[in-house]
């Protein structure tokens, strides 16, 4: 048997080739679309994660114990995310020889003395960013 003999009548040469590329094509899109989905599930898994280390506990008992010995330096500022008040405060800080310092000090013992849904509401999500 030949190859002429395995051909579907009416078939034109080069048909083959064009049906591979088609079902490569396919499966092609398939195989993207499923990397998407897997790419999404990821980053949405994720950013639950970050958000969950970003907002426990721990983070709360350290920027509060930063806010209480490096509160003039405006560090517990910066480990919130709130830039410009970590250099206003260390700023202040220098204009002031330190005595600006006991904003960071007093901020740190209000953040330990929060509860955790209370810090979590007030700094991280309102970005509540002085006292």
């Amino acid at each position: 048997m030949s190859l002429e003999d395995e051909k579907i009548p009416g078939d034109k040469p080069g048909n083959d080739a064009k049906n591979m590329a088609d079902d490569a094509k396919k499966a092609a899109s398939n195989f993207a679309n499923e990397a998407k989905d897997t790419a999404n599930e990821f980053g949405n898994s994720a950013k639950e994660e970050w958000n969950k280390v970003n907002t426990g506990v721990s983070n709360k008992v350290l920027i509060g114990i930063m806010g209480i010995i490096f509160g003039y330096l405006g560090i517990h500022k910066f480990m919130l995310g709130y830039t410009k008040e970590g250099l206003i405060q260390l700023g202040a800080t220098i204009v002031t020889c330190g005595a600006a310092g006991i904003v960071g000090f007093i901020e740190g013992i209000i953040y330990l003395t929060k509860s955790d849904e209370d810090f979590h509401t007030t700094y991280v999500v309102n970005k509540k960013s002085w006292f």
